[in-house]
């Protein structure tokens, strides 16, 4: 009789194969053939299997010709570009371009080689791209010609880290191709030199779904950017709850989504691997030009695209804007958005996604999901709660918002009331593995088991969550909290205002007082008493929240991202010179 040692083993063998050569090997899980590594790096083997001829990229190039590209091409030069950096060994890869091609190509074909992208936004300053290159160990830079000079400081540092120019143009061979572009065919060579393993000679399904595919860097306003390690678990997962709460999967119409989010920013929120997984067109931006931007989206084949709130107030006020035929979803993130914004973009035929999240989240994270019953509201109380930052993503856990008043890593939740203040904290598939080789900063991002959103927010008894504010732009008068982006909401309001910024002023008798710093709509004229007067007599405002004063400039100051610049308002309101 058998020993139960060896009849156990016999009973396991039902369930799993050997180790043996003949095993299945589902990329690192031997013999598990219900089980895969997640990696969004797939998304673009499996689109050009399925479809290989649909139209993957449009994009004006840098020497002005339209570039169409297919699933096939598309994947070919990711593949290439992959077996390029095998050969060199090479695994973290800096990348430095617009929403180009190459960028996109990039993403796939790093993950491919088992590296780690690192895309660093080209309006920093020559010293932060400096800094980020060397703090990521960037082994090589993929950098678009245009801004090859932004590369001075960091080539000096570092001249034994090479660089592969994009000349972003409609060859991929012969005069007008660059080094990119022979990268590419270098790599094609070689893979076919050594067997023509194709993808299977690469890391398309990841070794370990666990392992850094991305280094998303913070901004850097207020200390050094931190880097943001995304796995590829995480990747993969926030991609697709992004295919789902962005509506891009459309049937048998496959979506277009126009790129006038930088892909830099926290890779794109991921949706260079989201619009791929579902087979969609990207159109490709090489810069913000709002006139560009409305002819595209007159042409009737975008059907998505992602943008802050100040890139949609611009966009709803340009000289060419005027209501589409073809409805475009909008996911609107970055930084609170107002009711009087979601009205304006709804008039234009643009179906705005309200969605919540930050760099370490992968992006977005919650949505404000819209509820049939708001249809018997009205209108602007309908505006008002779609401006809600709402409810966890589909592939996260819910969101919470706890107290900010107990001692560090206590977790008490407030009360559903939509009155208690407390800190939006995150749990769950969607939260980043933490800041690359910064174990304190990681630390208190997840203190108490949860990830710190450092955002002030109500919680309402339907479980949707409302911003108020950053902790540090709360302003308190004279006992009352004022909340920046509830004013800042308010005075949008105004029919001659564009946008707004409120900040905290010191004030000898309330302590604290709000100032507001507004900019106006094309052709419009306004004073700054002129608003205070409407804020106290027609706004609505409470009279506590008016502004002492408000002052009118030309532009407010943003990050790369959209986001207003509160620090730089600050500085203003002491009196500081506007650069």
């Amino acid at each position: 009789m058998s020993s139960p040692k060896s009849r156990l083993s016999s009973l396991l063998g039902h369930f799993s194969h050997g180790k043996d050569a003949d095993s299945p090997n589902q990329a690192g899980h031997a013999g598990l053939v219900n089980r895969h590594t997640l990696s969004p790096t797939y998304f673009l083997q499996r689109a050009a299997a399925i479809e290989p001829e649909a139209d993957a990229i449009h994009h004006i190039t840098a020497n002005n010709q339209v570039l169409r590209r297919s699933y096939q091409e598309v994947a070919d030069r990711a593949r290439g570009l992959a077996y390029y950096l095998k050969k060199r060994g090479l695994r973290r890869v800096g990348i430095l371009c617009p929403n180009t091609p190459a960028f996109l190509e990039a993403i796939f074909g790093i993950g491919a080689a088992g590296g780690v992208n690192i895309a660093v936004n080209y309006r920093l300053k020559e010293d932060d791209i400096a800094y980020i290159f060397t703090h990521s160990d960037a082994e090589v830079i993929i950098v678009d010609q245009e801004l090859l000079p932004l590369l001075r400081k960091f080539r000096d540092a570092k001249p034994a880290v090479s660089v592969i120019v994009d000349t972003d143009t409609d060859n991929t061979e012969g005069q007008l191709s660059g080094p990119f572009d022979e990268a590419v065919l270098e790599g094609l060579k070689y893979d076919r030199d050594t067997g023509g393993k194709g993808w299977e000679g690469l890391e398309a399904q990841a070794a370990s779904e666990d392992d850094v595919v991305a280094l998303a860097y913070t901004s850097g306003t207020t200390a050094k950017p931190k880097g943001v390690e995304y796995t590829h678990r995480g990747s993969y997962l926030a991609a697709m709850g992004n295919v789902v709460e962005s509506r891009l999967m459309r049937g048998k119409d496959r979506c277009g989504y126009l790129w006038i989010l930088p892909m830099f920013h926290a890779v794109g929120w991921t949706f260079p691997w989201a619009v791929t997984a579902v087979r969609g067109t990207h159109y490709c931006l090489r810069k913000i030009d709002y006139g560009q931007i409305w002819s595209i989206l007159k042409q009737g084949r975008v059907t998505h695209f992602n943008a802050a709130p100040t890139v949609n107030t611009l966009l709803c006020n340009h000289p060419d804007a005027e209501q589409l035929a073809v409805p475009v979803e909008v996911t609107v993130a970055g930084s609170p958005p107002t009711p009087h914004l979601f009205e304006q973009m709804t008039g234009l035929n643009f179906h705005p996604v309200h969605v919540y999240g930050m760099t370490e989240t992968y992006g977005p994270i919650t949505r404000s999901y819209y509820m049939p019953s708001w249809d018997d509201i009205p209108a602007e109380e309908r505006f008002k709660k779609l401006a809600r930052q709402g409810h966890g993503f589909l592939t996260s856990l819910p969101v919470r918002v706890i107290k900010n008043d107990v001692p560090e890593g206590t977790i008490v939740e407030v009360k559903r009331d939509g009155k208690e203040i407390g800190e939006i904290v995150f749990f769950g598939n969607i939260c980043s593995r933490g800041y690359y080789k910064d174990p304190a900063a990681t630390w208190k991002l997840f203190a108490g088991g949860v990830l710190h959103s450092g955002d002030l927010a109500v919680w309402h008894a339907d479980g949707a969550i409302q911003i108020l504010d950053r902790a540090k732009d709360i302003i308190i008068s004279g006992g009352e909290n004022i909340s920046s982006v509830a004013l800042e909401s308010m005075l949008a309001s105004h029919p001659d205002i564009l946008e707004t910024g409120v900040v905290a002023v010191p004030d000898a008798h309330w302590g604290e007082r709000p100032k507001a710093f507004v900019t106006t709509k094309a052709g419009h004229k306004l004073e700054g008493s002129q608003v205070i007067d409407w804020a106290r007599n027609h706004s609505g405002i409470s009279k506590f929240m008016v502004p002492r004063e408000v002052e009118v400039v030309a532009e407010l100051p943003k990050t790369s991202t959209g986001k207003i610049r509160k620090n730089v308002l600050r500085e203003w309101a002491k009196g500081a010179p506007r650069v």
